[in-house]
């Protein structure tokens, strides 16, 4: 029988098995999904239990399936979990549950799957992947080696890179490098003066969690544009504009384009989210028409600014956000780090405001580094170095991921596709774009998924033929 292994069993890999699984193809496979944590589908992002953490879309559009995007909303009014929950909607009525809760649906919906054997979850973590000379890959488990004949790398994005300014604070207990460590704020006074560098989703949830376990303390998040994670519309809003009749060739045209559209919305009264929404509906076709030099300076100009638009936070979250600068308690400032070392009273940080201000210096008793994923230390680690190493993968040319074709291949480090190694996930952004929301993702597990069973068939009709001679 095939071998499918999946490594990664966050969403991505749980919604790659779950659409194979159930697919015809997938009968004729053995799935097996290589996750160290306990449960398929929670990954990093639904793991955690912090009450403060919630889901940043509604949970009507929330799912494992594309054809049924309300199955998430049907799961929490049949299994009642959203009980005692009495922050979970928002004014409009949407619900905005706690984050972990969806990590909880996707475990119950691939549940019947492993209890049947469809899909078997390997609890462990790969050292090492190399390709066998006949062609199929072996995983290096601590308990002994996986051979698999299609390999997909579903494995989520390295955690942060630490800024070279706060490098001299390394090993300082006052520094917290990584804010997914599970319980990383528990021990921080309530006073504590604290520095929290970027202002996207993960730095709304690190002020969101401190909130909530009653610090009081002042608070300044730093970014080099200021920008701060947008709240959703008051409302449910229809996308709005075209984008894709005449797409942009380059990423200046794409931001006058986005400019003009948002300018004709507000004539008809409509606001800037629904015009992000159909830039999110259309951003595969977008990013396809634009040249690797043009993505390249969406990605270094742009991302930052799409970004806060694009994730936004859970009314509950925004709500805090709010409050705490409304009580003068949390400070949004565009500036750029410059130094810092640790000194008995504090952590010393040097920071010149953007526009080149004099450079200001301050103590804190906390720095939080939520500057978001380092996405090219992805070929540092592994498994995947060993892959690097053996030139079977290489990163893609924006600095998102790792390079892939449109069948969602790995492309070697010659550029040629590696039979049966595939990309699933947001490792992929490079070629597709759009990869970090959860729709976005639900919809390109669901092609990657259909690819494998391609293949799959393919490989039983070969054998089938070989039989039959």
């Amino acid at each position: 029988m095939t071998v499918v292994a999946i490594l990664g069993g966050g969403f991505t890999g749980a919604a790659v098995a779950y659409h194979l699984a159930r697919s015809p193809a997938g009968s004729r496979a053995r799935i097996v999904v290589v996750e160290p944590r306990a449960v398929l589908g929670a990954g990093l992002a639904y793991s955690t239990r912090d009450p403060a953490h919630r889901i940043n879309v509604p949970a009507d559009r929330m799912s494992l399936d594309t054809r049924d995007p309300d199955a998430f909303a049907r799961w929490l009014d049949a299994t009642g979990a959203m009980a005692g929950d009495a922050e979970a909607f928002s004014a409009s009525g949407q619900a905005f549950p706690q984050r972990g809760l969806f990590g909880r649906f996707v475990a119950d919906q691939l549940a019947p799957l492993i209890a049947s054997g469809r899909v078997v979850h390997r609890r462990s973590s790969a050292t090492r992947i190399d390709r066998r000379p006949d062609g199929r890959f072996a995983l290096r488990l601590p308990e002994g080696e996986l051979c698999a004949d299609l390999l997909v790398l579903a494995t989520t994005h390295p955690p942060p890179a630490l800024p070279a300014p706060l490098r001299p604070l390394a090993g300082d207990p006052r520094l917290l490098a990584d804010p997914g460590e599970a319980r990383a704020l528990d021990a921080v006074p309530p006073d504590a003066r604290i520095l929290v560098v970027g202002s996207g989703l993960t730095a709304a949830d690190v002020v969101a969690s401190l909130d909530r376990r009653g610090h009081r303390g002042p608070i300044l998040m730093l970014s080099r544009n200021g920008l701060r994670s947008r709240g959703h519309a008051s409302e449910p809003v229809q996308p709005f504009g075209d984008f894709v009749s005449a797409p942009a060739r380059t990423a200046l045209d794409l931001l006058h384009r986005t400019r003009r559209v948002i300018a004709e919305a507000e004539t008809h009264g409509i606001g800037w989210h629904a015009v992000l929404d159909a830039l999110r509906g259309d951003g595969a076709t977008i990013w396809r028409a634009l040249p690797e030099a043009e993505r390249r300076q969406v990605v270094r100009r742009l991302r930052s600014f799409w970004d806060v638009h694009r994730f936004r936070v859970a009314p509950q979250v925004a709500a805090v956000l709010d409050r705490l600068e409304g009580e003068g308690r949390l400070r949004l400032a565009a500036a750029s780090l410059q130094s810092a070392r640790p000194e008995e009273g504090g952590l010393l940080v040097e920071f010149r405001p953007r526009g080149g201000g004099r450079v200001e210096r301050q103590p804190f008793d906390l720095v939080v580094n939520t500057t978001g994923p380092a996405h090219r230390a992805v070929v540092d680690r592994p498994p995947i170095a060993s892959l690097f190493e053996a030139g079977l993968v290489d990163l893609d040319g924006v600095g998102l991921g790792l390079s892939a074709d449109t069948r969602h291949r790995a492309l070697a480090r010659d550029g040629t596709p590696v039979p049966g190694l595939f990309v699933a996930g947001p490792l992929a952004r490079g070629t597709f774009g759009e990869l970090m929301g959860l729709p976005q993702v639900t919809a390109h597990a669901e092609l990657v998924a259909d690819r494998l069973g391609r293949d799959l068939d393919h490989a039983f009709s070969e054998g089938a033929l070989k039989q039959a001679v």
